[in-house]
């Protein structure tokens, strides 16, 4: 059977269920201010047992990252996602996760050949443009320091 672009778009009007917009980002608002909460938590805890700003920055960092790896491993950050929408994808937690649900869907493969390889196909990406960001951001920072001193 044969459709034309609008017929396609009206069967996908009439199946598709409703979407309840205000509420879907209500709830990611709610859901990602909470995630960013928790991680001030963890800074201002850091801060608070005398650690420096940068070294209290990165724990926190790691803090969230290792709390996300760890419910995606126990199959709950799925069930977060779902309730919470947009707002578990703040872009620590929602990379974590991408990472280990990798490296777990793929473990069975291999070490190398599944979860190594699996989980940097989809960190690779952000690896490499975050090196080239970096680096030509240190480029124009090096440039504009010799030229206005």
């Amino acid at each position: 059977m044969k459709m034309t672009n609008a017929q396609y778009a009206e069967h996908v009007k009439k199946v598709s269920p409703n979407s309840a917009l205000g509420m879907d980002m209500l709830r990611a608002f709610l859901v990602g201010g909470s995630i960013c909460a928790l991680g001030e938590a963890f800074r201002q805890l850091y801060l608070s047992l005398g650690l420096g700003e940068k070294d209290a920055g990165l724990l926190t960092s790691v803090s969230l990252m290792f709390i996300a790896a760890a419910l995606t491993a126990l199959h709950l950050y799925e069930k977060f996602a779902k309730a919470g929408g947009a707002g578990m994808l703040v872009p620590i937690t929602g990379f974590a996760n991408s990472m280990a649900s990798a490296a777990i869907e793929f473990r069975s493969e291999g070490l190398i050949t599944g979860t190594a390889v699996k989980m940097f196909s989809i960190c690779g990406p952000v690896l490499v443009f975050g090196t080239a960001a970096s680096t030509l951001y240190g480029l124009i920072s090096w440039a504009v320091q010799r030229i206005f001193g």
